[in-house]
């Protein structure tokens, strides 16, 4: 195997370009590191590992850096890396050459001619926007634009300062999402040159790992580095340049651990990301919470997106003693652990325990909780309905983003109630207590008494008192039009029994039956699926509507 050479900037010999020939006599103007495009392709972008090898972002290579057994670099995956001409490529434009070819309004002919659609004979019908020259009179006034997007447009560069910060001097809100910028000095610029910048997207733009000591970006509000390739020592950094930022997102950088950490001293007055008010950091890689709490001082921090990472579990630190936070070194002077914290999304993880939901009780003013996809709430493996849910959670309004009624909470506490009671009878006092911490504080707000067969009225009249309402709904598509019918129903009645009652009520024959529980809130129906469960073990009660269907 041949010796792999070294990464100049002018390798000696250059492999050949994948279907070129040894020599094209084509000068490499590229540098390792730059980031580059497919000519004309805008949206393949790499980044030049070797002159001229290139490690493409989409993966969409043909090998890993090595050809004909000599590795020239290593690439990111096995087959995202290629050879390719230096006429191929392209270095991208500044912002300013992307800001007047999006917004002047200026077409060639070539590019008017392409502004067509197809006829329904096949023909091409030339295409006029409405208000066209209204809206092109309008933009070629760059000094008013306020908002502007040049996502990929292959932007690898600012330009001149000072023409940028004349081109657009009021611009407040900027989208680079998929361009080529890769350094902080640029973007330093940029935002110096734009004082009145508010929001920067900078997602898709492998920007380097170094953050060198950036200038005050004062006006800076909403920063957003999805997939960048950002550590969180980079983001450290770059808080020092960040006085007034509320929103940070930081979705797909594979971010597995928070260190430094971010937590604040007792003794120390500094409070770090003082203004942050939402972070983003879904589709990252943590799995501990313990990394999480690193941000729990964060004082102004109102929403934190979690959303598909590989959390497990979950608490509040000053009920668990191992985090260091515990009750016993919490005084006066101490932080609040996530003291303003209201929105915690936590859609898409691995929770599965009772007392990670149970925990975000203890936020002092979370309201807003997103637990879908979550092994504790599949409904395949036994996973809790929405209805125990916020029994559950004394303070949620929106849960899985819908938001949660006054009469949907009475409804869902006093159902959970009669389903804990329901199973009272088979488990110990005290596990109750443990398994359902706030079963004694409902029952108590709602008035419900302990049952006693032996007491009270008997016969007939007791029973009436003793069933439930329940509609029914026909939703099959072989059953027709079929009035809904609301019937009282005894509690012990068992799925099955109800499956056979309502062939009775609809006269269905020949129809094998699924039957659905529909909540309020929830965007699918629960299925009932167990023939011998009762519909109160079920937290079944009066005013459920139950959707009758058919099996597949």
């Amino acid at each position: 195997m041949a010796a792999a050479p070294a990464p100049l900037p002018v390798p000696t010999p250059t492999p050949s370009p994948e279907g070129a020939g040894a020599d094209d006599g084509e000068d490499a103007a590229f540098r390792v590191g730059q980031r580059v495009h497919a000519a004309g392709n805008p949206r393949r972008a790499g980044t030049v590992r070797y002159v001229v090898g290139v490690d493409w972002d989409d993966g969409e290579g043909k090998h890993d850096g090595s050809l004909a057994g000599a590795r020239y670099f290593a690439a990111r995956g096995h087959r995202s890396a290629s050879f390719v001409r230096p006429k191929a490529l392209s270095p991208g434009i500044s912002l300013i050459d992307a800001l007047l070819l999006r917004y002047s309004g200026d077409y060639t002919k070539e590019e008017e001619e392409e502004m067509y659609v197809l006829s329904t004979s096949k023909k091409r019908v030339s295409v006029e926007f409405v208000g066209k020259n209204k809206v092109q009179e309008k933009l070629k006034h760059f000094d008013e634009l306020l908002t502007a997007s040049v996502s990929y447009m292959g932007v690898s560069s600012i330009g001149p300062p000072h023409e940028i910060s004349a081109l657009v001097p009021s611009l407040k809100d900027l989208d680079l999402t998929g361009n080529l910028i890769s350094k902080w000095q640029e973007i330093a610029s940029l935002c110096e040159a734009l004082p009145s910048l508010e929001v920067l997207n900078l997602t898709n733009n492998m920007i380097e790992s170094d953050v060198v000591e950036l200038p005050l970006l004062k006006s800076i509000r909403i920063l957003v580095l999805n997939s960048c390739g950002i550590t969180w020592e980079s983001v450290e950094t770059l808080e020092k340049s960040l006085p007034a930022v509320e929103e940070l997102h930081l979705m797909s950088n594979k971010l597995r651990t928070i260190v430094p950490a971010l937590t604040v001293p007792v003794t120390s007055p500094v409070q770090r990301f003082g203004s942050l008010r939402l972070l983003n950091l879904e589709d990252n890689h943590f799995d501990e919470w313990d990394e999480i709490l690193k941000l729990s001082h964060l004082r102004s921090l109102e929403q934190l997106y979690l959303n598909k990472n590989n959390l497990k579990h979950i608490f509040y630190p000053s009920k668990h003693p191992t985090t260091g936070l515990d009750d016993n070194n919490v005084n006066e002077t101490s932080p609040v652990p996530f003291e303003n914290l209201q929105c915690l999304l936590l859609g898409c993880n691995k929770i599965e325990d009772l007392a990670s939901v149970d925990s975000l009780n203890f936020f002092p003013r979370l309201t807003d909780i997103r637990l879908s996809e979550n092994p504790i709430v599949d409904p395949a493996i036994g996973g809790l309905p929405r209805f125990v849910l916020i029994a559950r959670l004394a303070k949620v309004t929106t849960l899985n983003g819908s938001e949660v009624s006054p009469r949907e909470r009475k409804e869902s506490e006093i159902r959970y109630v009669r389903l804990v009671m329901a199973k009272m009878q088979s488990v110990d006092s005290e596990e109750i207590k443990q398994l359902h911490p706030r079963f004694e504080e409902l029952k108590a707000l709602h008035g419900i008494e302990d049952e006693n067969p032996r007491s009270g009225t008997s016969g007939p009249q007791k029973m009436a008192s003793g069933l439930i309402s329940v509609t029914l709904k026909c939703v099959g598509a072989s059953m027709g039009e079929k009035q809904p019918l609301t019937k009282k129903l005894p509690p012990a009645t068992t799925v099955g029994k109800l499956k056979v009652l309502c062939e009775s009520f609809f006269k269905l024959k020949d129809i094998k039956l699924r039957l659905f529980l529909e909540e309020e809130g929830s965007p699918l129906p629960l299925l009932l699926d167990e023939d011998m469960a009762p519909l109160m073990d079920l937290g079944i009660g009066s005013g459920a509507t139950i959707l009758v269907d058919e099996e597949n």
